[in-house]
């Protein structure tokens, strides 16, 4: 009554192809590759170019917002001087920035 009938599609509509059924997703991942994904891996490495090269004497923001100068730097471990005296202990991987020289003078 309410209902109508459904009745089947006409024999002369082709059917699409798969390549362009699947067209949208495969936009979709590459759109999200390069909007994401890439970014992301640039960067890491990034990251962990400048992990490798800390040394002594540089001037790091922690990732809790500590600002310190490097005073010993090992293979997972740094230790930063952030006051007269007073040293800290942190992962490497803690260490988010690296700030010019010179910057905790005027701090």
């Amino acid at each position: 009554m309410f209902i109508s009938n459904a009745y089947a599609q006409a024999a002369g509509a082709a059917p699409e192809s798969s390549f362009v059924s699947f067209l949208p997703i495969i936009l979709m991942f590459v759109v999200l590759y390069f909007v994401m994904i890439r970014p992301q891996m640039k960067r890491q490495k990034e990251q962990k170019a400048m992990m490798d090269a800390l040394k002594k004497t540089d001037e790091v923001i922690t990732a809790g917002g500590v600002i310190g100068k490097v005073v010993k730097v090992t293979d997972a471990f740094v230790t930063i001087e952030v006051s007269n005296g007073v040293e800290m202990h942190v992962q490497k991987s803690a260490i988010t920035t690296l700030l010019p020289t010179g910057t905790m003078k005027n701090i």
